[in-house]
Protein backbone atom coordinates (compact mmCIF):
# COMPACT_ATOMS: atom_id res chain seq x y z
CA UNK A 1 0.00 0.00 0.00
CA UNK A 2 1.22 3.51 -0.78
CA UNK A 3 0.09 6.92 0.42
CA UNK A 4 0.42 9.51 -2.36
CA UNK A 5 1.46 13.00 -1.25
CA UNK A 6 2.52 16.03 -3.32
CA UNK A 7 6.15 17.07 -3.59
CA UNK A 8 7.19 19.25 -0.67
CA UNK A 9 4.58 17.82 1.72
CA UNK A 10 5.87 17.64 5.29
CA UNK A 11 4.90 14.00 5.80
CA UNK A 12 6.61 12.98 2.56
CA UNK A 13 9.82 14.77 3.47
CA UNK A 14 9.86 13.34 6.98
CA UNK A 15 9.14 9.85 5.68
CA UNK A 16 12.08 10.12 3.28
CA UNK A 17 14.38 11.35 6.05
CA UNK A 18 13.22 8.46 8.27
CA UNK A 19 15.19 6.03 6.07
CA UNK A 20 18.31 7.54 7.65
CA UNK A 21 16.92 6.45 11.03
CA UNK A 22 16.39 2.97 9.56
CA UNK A 23 19.69 2.31 7.78
CA UNK A 24 22.27 4.25 9.79
CA UNK A 25 22.32 1.47 12.38
CA UNK A 26 24.25 -0.60 9.84
CA UNK A 27 27.11 1.88 9.50
CA UNK A 28 27.46 2.37 13.25
CA UNK A 29 26.70 -1.05 14.76
CA UNK A 30 28.05 -3.31 11.99
CA UNK A 31 30.76 -1.29 10.26
CA UNK A 32 32.18 0.60 13.23
CA UNK A 33 31.32 -1.03 16.55
CA UNK A 34 29.95 -4.49 17.33
CA UNK A 35 30.94 -6.52 14.27
CA UNK A 36 34.68 -5.61 14.32
CA UNK A 37 34.84 -6.71 17.99
CA UNK A 38 32.85 -9.88 17.25
CA UNK A 39 34.96 -10.72 14.20
CA UNK A 40 38.23 -10.16 16.04
CA UNK A 41 37.19 -12.67 18.71
CA UNK A 42 35.89 -15.25 16.22
CA UNK A 43 38.95 -15.03 13.96
CA UNK A 44 41.35 -15.19 16.91
CA UNK A 45 39.72 -18.41 18.11
CA UNK A 46 39.70 -19.90 14.62
CA UNK A 47 43.39 -19.18 14.01
CA UNK A 48 44.28 -20.51 17.47
CA UNK A 49 42.87 -23.96 16.64
CA UNK A 50 43.75 -23.88 12.94
CA UNK A 51 40.10 -23.75 11.80
CA UNK A 52 40.91 -21.65 8.73
CA UNK A 53 40.52 -22.58 5.04
CA UNK A 54 43.84 -23.78 3.64
CA UNK A 55 43.93 -21.00 1.02
CA UNK A 56 43.67 -18.32 3.73
CA UNK A 57 46.08 -19.65 6.34
CA UNK A 58 48.86 -17.34 5.19
CA UNK A 59 46.67 -14.25 5.66
CA UNK A 60 46.04 -12.66 9.06
CA UNK A 61 42.51 -12.65 10.46
CA UNK A 62 41.99 -8.91 10.15
CA UNK A 63 43.38 -8.87 6.59
CA UNK A 64 40.71 -11.36 5.52
CA UNK A 65 38.00 -8.86 6.46
CA UNK A 66 40.00 -5.90 5.07
CA UNK A 67 40.32 -7.61 1.67
CA UNK A 68 36.63 -8.56 1.70
CA UNK A 69 35.78 -4.91 2.44
CA UNK A 70 37.93 -3.77 -0.48
CA UNK A 71 36.20 -6.24 -2.83
CA UNK A 72 32.78 -5.08 -1.61
CA UNK A 73 33.59 -1.43 -2.28
CA UNK A 74 34.97 -2.36 -5.72
CA UNK A 75 31.59 -3.93 -6.49
CA UNK A 76 29.84 -0.82 -5.17
CA UNK A 77 32.01 1.50 -7.29
CA UNK A 78 31.07 -0.51 -10.40
CA UNK A 79 27.39 -0.79 -9.50
CA UNK A 80 26.86 2.86 -8.50
CA UNK A 81 26.93 4.38 -12.02
CA UNK A 82 24.65 1.59 -13.28
CA UNK A 83 22.21 2.15 -10.42
CA UNK A 84 22.29 5.92 -10.95
CA UNK A 85 21.19 5.43 -14.55
CA UNK A 86 18.41 3.09 -13.45
CA UNK A 87 17.33 5.56 -10.76
CA UNK A 88 17.17 8.40 -13.28
CA UNK A 89 15.17 6.69 -16.01
CA UNK A 90 13.44 3.46 -14.91
CA UNK A 91 10.53 4.85 -12.93
CA UNK A 92 11.00 1.99 -10.44
CA UNK A 93 13.27 3.62 -7.91
CA UNK A 94 11.34 2.38 -4.90
CA UNK A 95 11.48 -1.26 -6.03
CA UNK A 96 15.26 -1.12 -6.47
CA UNK A 97 15.70 0.73 -3.18
CA UNK A 98 13.64 -1.95 -1.43
CA UNK A 99 15.66 -4.74 -3.03
CA UNK A 100 18.96 -3.39 -1.75
CA UNK A 101 17.46 -2.55 1.64
CA UNK A 102 16.21 -6.12 2.11
CA UNK A 103 19.44 -7.55 0.73
CA UNK A 104 21.38 -5.54 3.31
CA UNK A 105 18.98 -6.17 6.19
CA UNK A 106 18.79 -9.93 5.65
CA UNK A 107 22.57 -10.11 5.23
CA UNK A 108 22.98 -8.33 8.57
CA UNK A 109 20.81 -10.99 10.18
CA UNK A 110 23.04 -13.55 8.46
CA UNK A 111 26.05 -12.08 10.26
CA UNK A 112 24.61 -13.47 13.50
CA UNK A 113 25.60 -16.90 12.20
CA UNK A 114 29.10 -15.84 11.05
CA UNK A 115 31.52 -18.72 11.55
CA UNK A 116 34.90 -19.85 10.25
CA UNK A 117 33.33 -23.31 9.73
CA UNK A 118 31.57 -21.77 6.73
CA UNK A 119 33.87 -18.79 6.22
CA UNK A 120 33.24 -18.03 2.56
CA UNK A 121 29.46 -18.05 3.06
CA UNK A 122 29.89 -15.87 6.16
CA UNK A 123 32.08 -13.40 4.27
CA UNK A 124 29.42 -13.31 1.55
CA UNK A 125 26.90 -12.13 4.17
CA UNK A 126 29.30 -9.37 5.21
CA UNK A 127 29.90 -8.35 1.58
CA UNK A 128 26.20 -8.34 0.64
CA UNK A 129 25.30 -6.27 3.72
CA UNK A 130 27.76 -3.61 2.59
CA UNK A 131 26.54 -3.73 -1.03
CA UNK A 132 22.92 -3.55 0.16
CA UNK A 133 23.61 -0.51 2.31
CA UNK A 134 25.42 1.51 -0.35
CA UNK A 135 23.17 0.31 -3.16
CA UNK A 136 20.02 1.48 -1.37
CA UNK A 137 21.65 4.87 -0.71
CA UNK A 138 22.00 5.52 -4.46
CA UNK A 139 18.21 5.42 -4.82
CA UNK A 140 17.53 7.07 -1.47
CA UNK A 141 19.69 10.09 -2.32
CA UNK A 142 18.18 10.37 -5.80
CA UNK A 143 14.72 10.79 -4.24
CA UNK A 144 15.59 14.09 -2.55
CA UNK A 145 14.70 16.41 -5.47
CA UNK A 146 11.53 14.34 -6.06
CA UNK A 147 10.12 14.74 -2.56
CA UNK A 148 11.38 18.21 -1.53
CA UNK A 149 11.22 21.61 -3.18
CA UNK A 150 14.58 23.32 -3.86
CA UNK A 151 14.36 25.56 -0.80
CA UNK A 152 13.51 22.55 1.39
CA UNK A 153 16.28 20.19 0.30
CA UNK A 154 19.08 21.37 2.60
CA UNK A 155 16.87 21.24 5.69
CA UNK A 156 15.37 17.87 4.72
CA UNK A 157 18.80 16.36 4.14
CA UNK A 158 20.08 17.70 7.46
CA UNK A 159 17.00 16.34 9.23
CA UNK A 160 17.73 12.91 7.78
CA UNK A 161 21.31 13.07 9.01
CA UNK A 162 20.10 13.99 12.50
CA UNK A 163 17.59 11.14 12.58
CA UNK A 164 20.27 8.71 11.44
CA UNK A 165 22.63 9.81 14.18
CA UNK A 166 19.99 9.57 16.90
CA UNK A 167 18.62 6.21 15.77
CA UNK A 168 22.00 4.54 15.35
CA UNK A 169 23.28 5.77 18.72
CA UNK A 170 20.10 4.54 20.44
CA UNK A 171 20.47 1.04 18.99
CA UNK A 172 24.19 0.98 19.80
CA UNK A 173 23.41 1.86 23.43
CA UNK A 174 20.82 -0.94 23.47
CA UNK A 175 23.42 -3.36 22.11
CA UNK A 176 25.90 -2.20 24.74
CA UNK A 177 23.27 -2.81 27.43
CA UNK A 178 22.79 -6.34 26.09
CA UNK A 179 26.52 -6.98 25.96
CA UNK A 180 27.55 -5.62 29.34
CA UNK A 181 24.57 -5.17 31.63
CA UNK A 182 22.58 -8.39 31.29
CA UNK A 183 19.66 -6.90 29.36
CA UNK A 184 19.80 -9.96 27.12
CA UNK A 185 20.25 -13.22 29.10
CA UNK A 186 23.02 -15.35 27.61
CA UNK A 187 21.41 -18.62 28.71
CA UNK A 188 18.26 -18.17 26.61
CA UNK A 189 17.12 -20.60 23.96
CA UNK A 190 16.31 -17.99 21.30
CA UNK A 191 18.15 -19.34 18.24
CA UNK A 192 21.08 -20.10 20.53
CA UNK A 193 22.48 -16.63 19.88
CA UNK A 194 24.71 -14.61 22.20
CA UNK A 195 24.06 -10.92 22.78
CA UNK A 196 26.65 -9.79 20.21
CA UNK A 197 25.07 -12.06 17.59
CA UNK A 198 21.60 -10.80 18.52
CA UNK A 199 22.86 -7.26 17.83
CA UNK A 200 23.16 -8.11 14.12
CA UNK A 201 19.62 -9.53 14.11
CA UNK A 202 18.38 -6.29 15.67
CA UNK A 203 20.18 -4.23 13.02
CA UNK A 204 18.50 -6.15 10.20
CA UNK A 205 15.04 -5.97 11.79
CA UNK A 206 15.45 -2.27 12.68
CA UNK A 207 16.66 -1.41 9.15
CA UNK A 208 13.94 -3.28 7.26
CA UNK A 209 11.21 -2.55 9.79
CA UNK A 210 11.56 1.22 10.08
CA UNK A 211 12.11 1.49 6.32
CA UNK A 212 8.43 0.59 5.89
CA UNK A 213 7.53 4.10 7.05
CA UNK A 214 9.57 5.48 4.16
CA UNK A 215 8.16 3.02 1.60
CA UNK A 216 4.58 3.77 2.64
CA UNK A 217 4.90 7.38 1.49
CA UNK A 218 7.55 7.36 -1.24
CA UNK A 219 6.30 7.41 -4.85
CA UNK A 220 7.47 4.66 -7.20
CA UNK A 221 9.54 7.15 -9.19
CA UNK A 222 8.91 8.94 -12.45
CA UNK A 223 9.79 7.21 -15.70
CA UNK A 224 11.72 9.73 -17.77
CA UNK A 225 12.01 10.09 -21.54
CA UNK A 226 14.61 7.59 -22.70
CA UNK A 227 14.47 8.45 -26.40
CA UNK A 228 17.88 10.11 -26.16
CA UNK A 229 19.36 7.32 -24.03
CA UNK A 230 20.41 4.08 -25.72
CA UNK A 231 20.84 2.07 -22.52
CA UNK A 232 19.80 3.27 -19.06
CA UNK A 233 22.18 0.78 -17.41
CA UNK A 234 25.29 2.11 -19.17
CA UNK A 235 24.12 5.73 -19.18
CA UNK A 236 25.68 6.34 -15.75
CA UNK A 237 29.12 5.41 -17.09
CA UNK A 238 28.62 7.74 -20.05
CA UNK A 239 27.79 10.55 -17.64
CA UNK A 240 30.98 9.87 -15.67
CA UNK A 241 33.03 9.92 -18.87
CA UNK A 242 31.45 13.24 -19.82
CA UNK A 243 32.43 14.73 -16.45
CA UNK A 244 35.96 13.33 -16.85
CA UNK A 245 36.34 15.19 -20.17
CA UNK A 246 34.91 18.38 -18.66
CA UNK A 247 37.56 18.31 -15.94
CA UNK A 248 40.24 19.13 -18.51
CA UNK A 249 38.57 22.53 -18.88
CA UNK A 250 38.28 23.15 -15.12
CA UNK A 251 41.77 23.12 -13.62
CA UNK A 252 40.50 24.06 -10.16
CA UNK A 253 38.07 21.15 -9.94
CA UNK A 254 40.54 18.74 -11.56
CA UNK A 255 43.30 19.50 -9.07
CA UNK A 256 40.91 19.45 -6.13
CA UNK A 257 39.54 16.05 -7.11
CA UNK A 258 43.12 14.73 -7.34
CA UNK A 259 43.83 15.96 -3.81
CA UNK A 260 40.50 14.65 -2.51
CA UNK A 261 41.11 11.22 -4.02
CA UNK A 262 44.47 10.91 -2.26
CA UNK A 263 43.55 12.11 1.23
CA UNK A 264 40.04 10.59 1.21
CA UNK A 265 41.68 7.24 0.53
CA UNK A 266 43.41 7.53 3.90
CA UNK A 267 40.45 9.07 5.76
CA UNK A 268 38.01 6.32 4.80
CA UNK A 269 40.56 3.61 5.55
CA UNK A 270 41.17 4.95 9.06
CA UNK A 271 37.43 5.03 9.70
CA UNK A 272 36.98 1.43 8.56
CA UNK A 273 39.94 -0.04 10.49
CA UNK A 274 39.84 2.03 13.70
CA UNK A 275 37.94 -0.54 15.78
CA UNK A 276 40.08 -3.44 14.51
CA UNK A 277 43.19 -1.43 15.42
CA UNK A 278 41.86 -0.68 18.91
CA UNK A 279 40.94 -4.30 19.55
CA UNK A 280 44.31 -5.69 18.48
CA UNK A 281 46.86 -3.05 19.41
CA UNK A 282 45.52 -1.52 22.65
CA UNK A 283 46.10 -3.17 26.05
CA UNK A 284 42.60 -3.11 27.54
CA UNK A 285 43.31 -5.13 30.68
CA UNK A 286 41.00 -7.58 32.42
CA UNK A 287 37.77 -5.80 31.50
CA UNK A 288 38.26 -6.55 27.81
CA UNK A 289 37.94 -4.30 24.80
CA UNK A 290 34.19 -4.32 24.13
CA UNK A 291 33.01 -1.48 26.37
CA UNK A 292 36.05 0.68 25.70
CA UNK A 293 35.76 0.36 21.93
CA UNK A 294 32.03 1.12 21.88
CA UNK A 295 32.58 4.17 24.09
CA UNK A 296 35.29 5.27 21.66
CA UNK A 297 32.92 4.93 18.70
CA UNK A 298 30.26 6.97 20.49
CA UNK A 299 32.90 9.58 21.32
CA UNK A 300 33.89 9.81 17.65
CA UNK A 301 30.23 10.27 16.65
CA UNK A 302 29.67 13.07 19.16
CA UNK A 303 32.87 14.95 18.43
CA UNK A 304 32.39 14.61 14.65
CA UNK A 305 29.35 16.90 14.84
CA UNK A 306 31.43 19.51 16.66
CA UNK A 307 34.19 19.10 14.08
CA UNK A 308 31.83 19.72 11.19
CA UNK A 309 30.51 22.89 12.89
CA UNK A 310 34.00 24.24 13.62
CA UNK A 311 35.17 23.56 10.06
CA UNK A 312 32.16 25.41 8.68
CA UNK A 313 32.92 28.48 10.80
CA UNK A 314 36.65 28.46 10.00
CA UNK A 315 36.07 28.02 6.27
CA UNK A 316 33.82 31.08 6.25
CA UNK A 317 36.63 33.14 7.75
CA UNK A 318 39.75 31.64 6.13
CA UNK A 319 38.48 29.81 3.04
CA UNK A 320 37.86 26.13 2.35
CA UNK A 321 41.23 25.12 0.95
CA UNK A 322 43.43 26.54 3.74
CA UNK A 323 41.22 24.87 6.36
CA UNK A 324 41.39 21.55 4.49
CA UNK A 325 45.19 21.81 4.43
CA UNK A 326 45.24 22.35 8.20
CA UNK A 327 42.90 19.39 8.73
CA UNK A 328 45.12 17.13 6.61
CA UNK A 329 48.12 18.27 8.63
CA UNK A 330 46.27 17.31 11.81
CA UNK A 331 45.62 13.89 10.28
CA UNK A 332 49.38 13.47 9.79
CA UNK A 333 49.91 14.19 13.49
CA UNK A 334 47.14 11.77 14.47
CA UNK A 335 48.75 8.99 12.40
CA UNK A 336 52.08 9.61 14.13
CA UNK A 337 50.36 9.60 17.52
CA UNK A 338 48.38 6.47 16.60
CA UNK A 339 51.61 4.56 16.11
CA UNK A 340 52.42 5.02 19.81
CA UNK A 341 48.92 4.33 21.22
CA UNK A 342 48.96 1.46 23.73
CA UNK A 343 46.66 2.29 26.66
CA UNK A 344 42.87 2.81 26.72
CA UNK A 345 43.24 6.48 27.73
CA UNK A 346 45.59 7.11 24.82
CA UNK A 347 43.07 5.45 22.51
CA UNK A 348 40.22 7.61 23.87
CA UNK A 349 42.24 10.78 23.25
CA UNK A 350 43.08 9.61 19.73
CA UNK A 351 39.43 8.71 19.10
CA UNK A 352 38.38 12.23 20.14
CA UNK A 353 40.94 13.73 17.77
CA UNK A 354 39.83 11.42 14.95
CA UNK A 355 36.20 12.43 15.50
CA UNK A 356 37.10 16.11 15.34
CA UNK A 357 38.96 15.89 12.03
CA UNK A 358 36.69 13.19 10.57
CA UNK A 359 33.55 15.28 10.91
CA UNK A 360 35.29 18.38 9.62
CA UNK A 361 37.03 16.83 6.61
CA UNK A 362 33.94 14.98 5.37
CA UNK A 363 31.56 17.92 5.54
CA UNK A 364 34.06 20.45 4.21
CA UNK A 365 35.28 18.22 1.37
CA UNK A 366 31.80 17.81 -0.06
CA UNK A 367 30.85 21.49 0.28
CA UNK A 368 34.16 22.55 -1.30
CA UNK A 369 33.47 20.27 -4.26
CA UNK A 370 29.95 21.67 -4.55
CA UNK A 371 31.30 25.23 -4.75
CA UNK A 372 33.63 24.27 -7.59
CA UNK A 373 30.93 22.80 -9.83
CA UNK A 374 30.37 25.32 -12.66
CA UNK A 375 27.49 27.72 -12.03
CA UNK A 376 24.33 26.79 -13.88
CA UNK A 377 25.52 23.23 -14.56
CA UNK A 378 22.73 20.82 -15.42
CA UNK A 379 24.90 17.82 -14.49
CA UNK A 380 25.15 18.27 -10.71
CA UNK A 381 23.95 14.69 -10.12
CA UNK A 382 26.61 13.38 -12.49
CA UNK A 383 29.28 15.51 -10.82
CA UNK A 384 28.40 14.04 -7.43
CA UNK A 385 28.20 10.53 -8.88
CA UNK A 386 31.77 11.08 -10.09
CA UNK A 387 32.73 12.30 -6.61
CA UNK A 388 31.17 9.24 -4.94
CA UNK A 389 32.80 6.77 -7.32
CA UNK A 390 36.20 8.43 -6.76
CA UNK A 391 35.67 8.08 -3.01
CA UNK A 392 34.73 4.37 -3.29
CA UNK A 393 37.69 3.53 -5.53
CA UNK A 394 39.89 5.34 -3.02
CA UNK A 395 38.54 3.04 -0.29
CA UNK A 396 39.41 -0.02 -2.40
CA UNK A 397 42.99 1.18 -2.85
CA UNK A 398 43.36 2.39 0.75
CA UNK A 399 42.09 -0.86 2.29
CA UNK A 400 44.27 -2.91 -0.05
CA UNK A 401 47.40 -0.94 0.82
CA UNK A 402 46.58 -1.13 4.53
CA UNK A 403 46.16 -4.92 4.30
CA UNK A 404 49.42 -5.38 2.38
CA UNK A 405 51.48 -3.32 4.83
CA UNK A 406 49.80 -5.06 7.77
CA UNK A 407 50.57 -8.45 6.24
CA UNK A 408 54.21 -7.58 5.57
CA UNK A 409 54.90 -5.89 8.93
CA UNK A 410 52.51 -8.00 11.04
CA UNK A 411 51.29 -4.85 12.79
CA UNK A 412 48.56 -2.33 12.05
CA UNK A 413 50.76 0.35 13.64
CA UNK A 414 52.96 0.47 10.57
CA UNK A 415 49.91 0.57 8.30
CA UNK A 416 48.54 3.58 10.20
CA UNK A 417 51.93 5.25 10.01
CA UNK A 418 52.07 4.58 6.27
CA UNK A 419 48.76 6.40 5.74
CA UNK A 420 50.27 9.70 6.85
CA UNK A 421 52.05 9.78 3.48
CA UNK A 422 48.69 10.22 1.75
CA UNK A 423 47.64 13.03 4.09
CA UNK A 424 50.97 14.79 3.49
CA UNK A 425 50.55 14.46 -0.27
CA UNK A 426 47.01 15.77 0.17
CA UNK A 427 48.35 18.96 1.75
CA UNK A 428 50.71 19.52 -1.18
CA UNK A 429 48.01 18.87 -3.79
CA UNK A 430 45.53 21.15 -2.02
CA UNK A 431 48.13 23.91 -2.05
CA UNK A 432 48.25 23.62 -5.85
CA UNK A 433 44.48 24.11 -6.23
CA UNK A 434 43.56 27.61 -7.45
CA UNK A 435 41.65 29.42 -4.71
CA UNK A 436 37.88 29.60 -4.75
CA UNK A 437 36.58 32.95 -5.94
CA UNK A 438 33.81 34.26 -3.69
Amino acid sequence: MQHTLPRGHKKLRYAWAFYDWANSVYSLVVTSAIFPIFYAAVSKDAFAVGNVPESLKGISGENIIFITTAIAFLIVSILSPMLSGIADYSGKKKRFMQFFCYLGGLSCIGLAFFTFDALYLSLLSYLLALVGFWGSLVFYNSYLPDIALPDQQDATSAFGFSLGYIGSVLLLILCLAMLKFGLYPEDNDLLGLRSDQMSFVLVGIWWMGFAQVTYYYLPQGTKKDTSQVKNIITNGFKELRKIWHQLSENIQLKRYLGAFFIYSMAVQTVMLVATYFGEKEVKWGDDGATTGLIISILLIQLVAILGAYIASKLSTKYGNLPVLMVINTLWVLICVGGYFVETPNQFYITAGAVGLVMGSIQSLSRSTYSKMIPDGSLDTASYFSFYDVAEKIGIVIGMSIFAVVNQLMDSMRFSILFLLVFFAIGVVLLYRVPRIKH
